[in-house]
């Protein structure tokens, strides 16, 4: 784990005792501090018992704290623990802030903090591999992968790849990124801030934690994230502020798991970061080949008779189905779950994309009434009864994809859960078309 004398001497409470917590809990123990932890949950508290003081942080005098670390997932616009700590004059920090407190004591090293609304895990996956290509040590951490506080630290050299969640730089004061990326923004997630604009602001603060002389990178597809980028030109210095133009990287068609305009923009930004990484072309240009995709994202499952089957179900919002729609010209589009808005605007930009529709779940009903002047459709209702229907009208050339617009929680545990459905139902029903659906996943 990451040790460091940052911490020896100083009262810290945990709130939350799940991945993160248990290794905020325990880099803070080995590194001298003293911890108090909580978690609703009996058994994760009972694991801390002679190690750490055990008491709910809303019923403490936290004066003389030095921090409450909180999961990223704990609501500060509706949890009480911010009027508390507040009132006691202590800051609500996570896990990457204590990395970034730490960061002194560490080998030199370089971190990368990628952030957006859509494509930050493929870019941050895409960097990584990258800087594994060049033959750099790196670790992946923040919001995918393991909790960085958790790894072993770098050698001298090496770089930290940070996906950061919005949340996660809520609970962020000194994180100063070598190099800084925002990919995109639109409306989501926006039951914790202020309206969209308070969104914004969050993924912002990513870039005026920074200092002028490290880089920031910005994608230039939507006026939102261009403003961010305007503003951390007056803050930067001369030269190190760069909105990437993904049109001019050429080569997309060699690089299997990074089809779409979407993936476009996420390679030409991981590029950018690759650069001043100091990593050369002819090292990233056949990392982009090799690159595996996120499971769930644009994931390519299968291929049969000519037809792809492509695995999507990360798409849980209209914004994050547009772009799959923009990578394929004849798609067989499997759609619906729980609804987060009540249309489709996002995704009709490339409806000409869509050879037929085949709804399922809660929002089925609400989504057919909308695509039925605009194309043909199923209403399919049960994922195994659209994969079969795709399945018998799919032509060699066309894609079947599973990128539902939806949260899964109508019908499934997650969006991991709706993906492995997908993908054991097109393996059961090209093996037999006239299978039964595999038991317990969608039939």
């Amino acid at each position: 784990m990451i040790i460091s004398p940052a911490f020896s001497g100083k009262r810290f409470a945990v709130l939350g005792l799940a991945r993160s917590g248990q290794a905020s809990v325990e880099a803070l123990l080995a590194g001298g501090a003293d911890v108090t932890v909580w978690d609703s949950r009996e058994e994760p508290r009972a694991a801390y018992e002679g190690r750490c003081t055990i008491a709910d942080p809303l019923a403490t005098d936290l004066t003389g704290f030095a921090g409450v670390v909180v999961s990223p997932g704990v609501p500060l616009n509706r949890h009480p623990i911010a009027a508390h700590a507040a009132s006691c004059g202590v800051p609500v920090i996570g896990d990457i802030e204590l990395f970034a407190q730490a960061r002194a004591d560490l080998p030199p090293h370089r971190v990368v903090g990628i952030t957006g609304t859509n494509g930050k895990s493929t870019t941050t996956m895409l960097v990584h591999h990258i800087c594994k290509a060049a033959g750099l040590e790196a670790r992946l951490g923040g919001n995918i992968g393991l909790p960085v506080l958790g790894q072993e630290p770098l050698p001298e050299g090496g770089v930290y790849v940070l996906e950061l969640s919005s949340y996660q730089i809520d609970l962020t004061q000194s994180l100063d990124c070598d190099v800084a990326a925002l990919i995109n923004l639109s409306p989501d997630h926006l039951d914790r801030y202020d309206g969209f604009e308070g969104y914004a602001d969050a993924k912002a603060r990513l870039f005026q934690m920074q200092s002028g002389q490290h880089h920031a990178v910005f994608g230039c597809g939507d006026k939102h994230t261009l403003k961010i980028a305007r503003e951390a030109s007056a803050t930067h210095d001369a030269g190190f502020v760069h909105v990437v133009q993904p049109d001019a990287l050429a080569g997309q068609a060699d690089w299997p798991s990074l089809q779409g305009p979407h993936n476009l923009q996420n390679a030409a930004i991981a590029v950018e970061i690759a650069r001043y990484l100091g990593i050369a072309e002819k090292v990233w240009r056949p990392a982009l080949a090799s690159f595996v995709g996120l499971p769930h994202r644009m994931e390519r499952v299968a291929e049969a008779n000519g037809v792809l089957f492509v695995n999507d179900s990360k798409a849980t919002n209209p914004a994050s189905t547009a772009p799959a729609l923009g990578a394929y010209p004849r798609i067989h589009w499997i759609l619906g779950g729980l609804p987060k808005s009540d249309n489709l605007d996002e995704c009709a930009p490339y409806f000409d994309h869509v050879v037929a529709a085949y709804t399922i779940g809660e929002a089925g009903p609400m989504f057919a009434d909308i695509l039925d002047p605009i194309m043909p459709v199923n209403r399919s209702e049960m994922m195994c009864d659209a994969v079969r229907q795709a399945m018998q009208a799919a032509q060699p050339g066309d894609v079947v994809m599973l990128s539902p617009a939806c949260a899964s929680f109508d019908q499934f545990r997650d969006f991991e859960a709706r993906g492995d459905s997908f993908r054991q139902i097109v393996e059961a029903l090209i093996a037999d078309s006239d299978a039964p659906c595999p038991p317990g996943i969608g039939s």
